[in-house]
């Protein structure tokens, strides 16, 4: 499906930017608080040589989408590669996922230039954040069964943490939900160590808020220092997705057009191909999917569209507001097509949305520039956190331990399930881990917490990235080098050390009772399942005998009439055999003198009488083989009453012959009394 672009002639610039020049985009990195990338090995980002300028003073728009838990996240500095400089990510309306908070991304320096680090959505329930040794590489294929039914979908399988090592928890088909999308567990790479995020559910790409256009400055570090900038132009989330690419190595999505085939080998992947390349998983790509499930041919249109656009460059969405203002609208087929951005004050306006608005006043401005502040606070506490040990190591063999250290603050903070007015559906209920599925050593061959990419190393061959030196930092890579003392959080882990061993031992054993109690859970559920499969298969056997009962109730009802009529023919057939049989033996009776008398004329018409009788019988016999009912139709009776019918109709001709045969004696006889006597 190609696209193509009305005429807007609003207007759209960064307010206060008449002393830098600037250029809004319709393309570019999507903003990781709306969006993050779901990698199943993660790794370290790139590293650039140029310093990111100082963050730009935001202010967010007069008006916000309506909700419970809506909040402004600021926007970050970006690097792009293709201009080799810096653009800006607008900050975002956005609203809050049930119970999470967001744990902003920073920027910091690294041996030979900056290294961009990822924010991420953390349980607002955890107090402490766990560094954890890097993660095996994953064992995640896809699916190896089929969904119980269309309404399942796939989440992939993850490593955890348990009991000093890591054990595979396999994918498991869960039911999906119309107006929420399932975030996997997953890891994000930190210079520490990894961070395990566990799944969580959050909105759809429509209810999610609002995404701004990003900006380029042509000389940002000239930006003055009571320079102000509002977003203003808004990405039409409405066709958002259909134009949305991820890229693990800059740990970002990215929207708009990046079809040209020279994009593939700067590491850039469609949605399908991040998934069926099992680098990682991309929730609305799977949600979508879900949505349309019923729908055979959805995906091969979905990539027929994408391939169209990577064909025809004038299929391709426009790359900066300016040239969207200046594209003509192409009718297709009767009906124009929707632009990719547009102003914020034609989208409040439009009433057919799914997000409604409302005004915010200038005290409320205030406190969202205010918060806009404390977040980037919170990335200058996370990065000091993170600065200090890399890892704890233990031992010669420089096996790398688990660090806990108490969380950054953040002032982004849903509320609960439980206090939101759209509550979202309870986790999925997971496999339980396979503790046969270990790792064969701490690190799999994964790089580790200070490993670091350069922009050319985005698609590297498999091969080439697992026969690559293992590059680590001066602290790994000298096991007797202590780690660097850690305010309060090493005097909590000497507190934790200091413990008695039976305190351990009792957690360790709240731990296994909690993994059997889920482990139960799970069987229940799955043997539920069962039960309900069974239930619907004998139910839809006992519809499906019914409808053949009542399908051949018609012919049986037949059959019987037809049964029940040749029983009263047999019935009457034996009244008047009986009858004339009576009548034959009373005439037979008084004829018996002239019978004597004339043995030979009596003889002749005796003989005469079986012979007619015969004659009779074989007419009824194959009278009776017409009325047979038709071969491989027996009746319910096993065809018993037809029977009976054909020998009672034998009966009753072999009595009518009798009859007529003594009709005709006595008739002799009388002619014969008349001749005597004459």
């Amino acid at each position: 499906m190609a696209f193509s672009w009305p005429v807007v002639t609003t207007k759209a610039q960064p307010s206060g930017s008449g002393d830098a020049e600037s250029e809004v985009l319709t393309r570019g990195p999507v903003h990781e608080a709306f969006a993050g990338v779901v990698s199943y090995n993660p790794e370290p980002g790139v590293v650039v040589k140029t310093a990111p300028p100082d963050p730009i003073e935001e202010i967010p728009p007069e008006e916000k989408p309506d909700g419970d838990d809506v909040a402004w996240i600021p926007g970050y500095w970006a690097w792009d590669d293709e201009r080799n400089d810096y653009l800006w990510i607008s900050g975002t309306w956005r609203a809050l996922p049930p119970g999470r908070e967001w744990i902003a991304g920073y920027w910091r320096e690294e041996r030979g230039g900056y290294q961009w680090i990822s924010g991420y959505w953390a349980d607002s329930e955890m107090r402490d954040i766990t560094y954890l040794p890097p993660p095996p590489e994953s064992l995640e294929v896809g699916p190896n069964i089929d969904p119980p039914s269309l309404d399942y979908g796939w989440t992939p399988g993850c490593w955890e943490w348990r009991e000093s090592r890591y054990v595979w928890r396999a994918g498991y088909w869960s039911p999906g939900r119309a107006d929420w999308v399932w975030v996997p567990s997953c890891f994000v790479w930190t210079p520490r160590g990894y961070i395990f995020v566990p799944g969580y559910w959050d909105y759809v790409v429509e209810r999610r808020g609002l995404l701004f256009a990003p900006v380029y400055y042509r000389s940002p570090r000239r930006i003055r220092r009571d320079y102000h900038y509002e977003p203003r132009i808004v990405i039409s989330l409405s066709i958002f997705d259909d134009c949305l690419f991820l890229r693990p190595a800059y740990h970002h999505y990215y929207f708009g057009d990046y079809y040209d085939p020279h994009y593939d080998r700067s590491g850039f992947y469609m949605s399908f191909s991040f998934q069926s390349s099992r680098r990682g998983y991309d929730p609305f790509y799977s949600h979508r999917r879900w949505e349309h499930r019923e729908d055979r041919d959805w995906d091969n249109r979905y990539r027929a569209s994408y391939q169209h656009r990577r064909e025809n460059e004038a299929a391709r969405p426009p790359r900066t507001w300016a040239a969207q203002t200046t594209v003509n609208t192409t009718v297709v087929g009767g009906q124009s097509r929707a632009p990719l951005a547009e102003p914020i004050e034609q989208v409040v306006k439009r009433k057919d949305g799914p997000v409604r608005f409302k005004p915010v006043d200038e005290g409320e401005r205030q406190k969202f520039t205010q918060r806009g502040r404390e977040v980037q606070r919170s990335r200058e506490e996370r990065r000091t956190v993170e600065a200090a040990a890399v890892a704890n190591v233990k031992g010669a063999t420089g096996t790398i331990e688990p660090a806990k250290v108490p969380a950054p603050r953040t002032p982004i903070v849903g509320k609960p399930a439980k206090e939101r007015s759209q509550v979202p559906p309870d986790p999925p209920r997971a496999s339980k881990p396979d503790s046969g599925r270990q790792p064969g050593a701490e690190t799999s061959g994964r790089p580790d917490a200070t490993s670091r990419a350069t922009p050319g190393d985005s698609r590297k061959p498999e091969r080439e990235k697992r026969d690559a030196p293992d590059r680590r930092s001066d602290a790994v890579r000298d096991a007797n080098v202590p780690p660097t003392a850690e305010p309060r959080a090493g005097d909590e882990r000497m507190r934790a050390r200091e413990e008695p061993q039976g305190k351990a031992r009792e957690t360790e054993a709240r731990d296994k009772e909690r993994d059997d109690k889920s482990a139960g859970a799970v069987r229940a559920q799955q043997q539920a399942e069962e039960r309900a499969a069974a239930k619907r298969a004998s139910e839809e056997s006992q519809r499906k005998e019914q409808l053949a009962r009542e399908k051949a109730q018609p012919d049986e009802s037949r059959r019987n009439s037809e049964a029940e009529a040749a029983a009263r023919a047999q019935r009457q057939a034996e009244e008047r055999a009986a009858e004339a049989a009576a009548r034959a033996r009373e005439d037979a009776r008084k004829a018996q003198p002239a019978r004597e008398k004339e043995p030979a004329d009596e003889a002749r018409a005796q003989r005469q009488a079986e012979e007619r009788a015969n004659e009779n019988a074989a007419r009824a016999r194959a009278e009776s083989q017409k009325v047979q009912p038709p071969s491989g139709k027996e009746s319910p009776d096993g065809g018993r009453r037809a029977r009976d019918a054909d020998d009672n109709s034998k009966a009753d001709q072999a009595a009518r012959a009798k009859a007529k045969a003594a009709e005709e004696a006595e008739k002799d006889k009388e002619d014969k009394e008349k001749t005597r006597e004459r």
